[in-house]
């Protein structure tokens, strides 16, 4: 399925670290340094009549239940006609480094809820991009587990609510290069693995004719 942007739509990129990539808080419009600025600076490019206004509100660290603890300021207020949602990984990373385990259920739930009330309330085409790591540590494999039943959770959802689902979680793996070119950590991107992911999301939308 392809997300279709329409001419003037406010689109709406929200998640954690990956969508933040150090973003301005005091600046409304800014775009941080990652997928999320490609993106939006190659759609203007590729189709600068256009006029969609492009918005970040990804926060460091966020989980899902986070992101709807936030989900009225800096979704719905901004009744955005196109939101792309990338969470899931700190959900994982949690339970390994700090005991706190996000149950499939209670994942599911929660991203349930954001996505319900995008559409109800906005009426919005909603983009979900599948959490991903890239294991860089024999440690981080042992997260993998955990994160595949997050990415499952998305898969079903994204069936459910006729969503635009961008496939990423094996993206780095078969891209036949070191794990090192796309990120230092596992789970940030280096500015490589920010333009892949870009790629990828552009490919997912097309603007309305």
């Amino acid at each position: 399925m392809t997300a279709v942007v329409a001419r003037g739509a406010r689109v709406l990129f929200i998640g954690d670290s990956i969508t933040d990539a150090g973003r301005r808080r005091q600046q409304p419009g800014g775009m941080g340094n990652g997928y999320a600025r490609m993106a939006s600076a190659w759609f203007t490019a590729q189709y600068p009549d256009h006029g969609a206004t492009f918005f970040n509100r990804g926060v460091s660290g966020d989980r899902v239940r986070d992101l709807r603890a936030r989900w009225e300021r800096d979704c719905l207020e901004l009744s955005p006609q196109v939101v792309s949602v990338l969470i899931g990984v700190n959900d994982t990373w949690r339970r390994f480094t700090a005991g706190e385990e996000t149950s499939p259920d209670d994942f599911e739930r929660d991203y349930r809820h954001i996505l319900t009330a995008a559409k109800e309330r906005c009426g919005s085409e909603l983009v979900l991009i599948e959490p991903f790591l890239i294991p860089v540590t024999t440690e981080q494999c042992l997260w993998l587990d955990d994160l595949v039943l997050k990415i499952d959770v998305v898969r079903k959802l994204a069936a459910e609510f006729d969503a635009t689902l961008v496939a990423v979680d094996r993206m780095y793996a078969t891209a036949g290069v070191p794990d090192r070119v796309w990120t230092d950590d596992g789970v940030h991107l280096t500015d490589a693995g920010h333009a892949l992911l870009a790629d990828r999301w552009l490919r997912a939308i097309r603007p309305a004719s």
